[in-house]
């Protein structure tokens, strides 16, 4: 080899090794920043990335375009899924929703089911309430506007029919034939227990009649709550329900209840109620009682006191709002014994010189007495 020539090699050999020297210097450089970005005092940027991600995302040999659009592409895949996976649900869930709907009702006997519903706050409603009115095929109220709204509270689509004293006679027979074609129905009145006061034992009874099985739902009830919180006796109780609106039909209904031993309960419109507690304490006496107003309600008063003061403080006040239910005490031993002896004296007095009818007419008028009772006691004493 000429020395020209050996001297060119030489040449290509350094500048060779000069250049492999240089690449691996750079590559070492590369990376030690990328391991750690804040050796060059800034994050590090590799070809293609937009900005600075996290300390995750900045890997050497790693286009982040790439990574991202994968990302989204992830995330719109995730989204259809989800969105797939959402609408699958929903129509599971629809599904289920519909076979519970439809299983629940075709797997509630059928029959009445009376289903006591809140007299005011409506957190009394049971979930066993709320449950039979979802899956019963008709619910027969009251008012459809006033069962509207608790079944639209608790989100509840069951058809409503109305069934009330005006149209009970007409409905009753298509609520039957329902209930014997194989649905069942549910009874509810406008609040309350179903029954009190209101049309619903016809309804009961042709059920009883037909063979149709009737299922008590218990719960809320004006009468029981304001038993609870009236402070009389409530071993022996006797419900009036409303008494009549007239003074005269008053008294004597009144009148015909006095001699009773029991609490006596009434529901009473509070427009009547100072009128009603001075009819009371004429006919009953000074008894004990208590007015209870609003139960469960935002207003909810009770006061207690005799018939007397009542009657007093109610007719020099405003008259007040709200449903009322009257508890008073019931008559006393003495009191039902003294009753009985002053009409017995007074009819055999009064045997001398009229017939059975006139005595017990002038006895049951002279001791505002119904004449049905002292007529009764009439005939058993001229008997004697």
């Amino acid at each position: 080899m000429t020395p020209s020539n050996s001297g060119h090699l030489a040449k290509r050999v350094a500048k060779r090794a000069a250049k492999q020297g240089a690449t691996t210097s750079s590559t070492k450089l590369q990376k030690t920043t990328a391991d750690d970005p804040a050796r060059l005092g800034q994050p590090r940027a590799f070809a293609g990335e937009v900005g600075a991600g996290s300390p995750q995302e900045m890997r050497p040999n790693q286009d982040s375009r790439p990574q991202h659009r994968f990302k989204l592409n992830e995330k719109r895949s995730s989204g259809a899924k989800m969105t797939s996976k959402s609408g699958a649900i929903k129509s599971v869930a629809n599904k289920e929703g519909a076979n519970k709907s439809g299983a629940a009702k075709s797997s509630l006997p059928p029959g009445l089911y009376v289903v006591a519903t809140p007299i005011g706050n409506l957190g009394d409603i049971s979930q066993r309430a709320i449950d039979t009115l979802r899956r019963v095929d008709l619910v027969a109220c009251e008012d459809t506007r006033v069962t509207g709204v608790l079944l639209q509270r608790f989100a509840i689509a069951t058809p409503m029919t109305p069934y009330h004293d005006h149209n009970a006679d007409r409905a009753r027979p298509e609520i039957m034939a329902r209930m014997k074609a194989g649905e069942a129905v549910a009874l509810v009145s406008d609040a309350g227990t179903p029954l009190i006061s209101d049309p619903g034992y016809k309804l009961v009874r042709d059920c009883a009649e037909a063979g149709i099985p009737a299922i008590p739902l218990p719960g809320p009830s004006a009468l029981l709550a304001a038993l609870a919180v009236a402070a009389l006796p409530t071993d022996r109780v006797l419900f009036s329900g409303f008494l009549p609106p007239k003074s005269g039909a008053r008294r004597e209904a009144l009148m015909a209840i006095k001699a009773l031993r029991a609490t006596l309960v009434f529901y009473e419109s509070p427009r009547r109620l100072a009128e009603c507690l001075a009819d009371m304490a004429a006919v009953l006496g000074d008894r004990e009682a208590a007015m209870c107003r609003e139960l469960t309600k935002l207003h909810e008063e009770v006061r207690r006191g005799t018939l007397g003061t009542l009657a007093a403080a109610y007719a020099s006040a405003q008259t007040p709002k709200g449903e009322v239910v009257l508890v008073v005490a019931g008559a006393s031993g003495e009191q039902a014994a003294a009753d009985d002896a002053a009409i017995d004296r007074l009819l055999r007095d009064a045997f001398a010189t009229m017939s059975v009818r006139d005595a017990a007419a002038t006895v049951a008028e002279a001791l505002n007495q119904p004449r049905r009772t002292v007529y009764a006691r009439a005939l058993a004493l001229a008997k004697e």
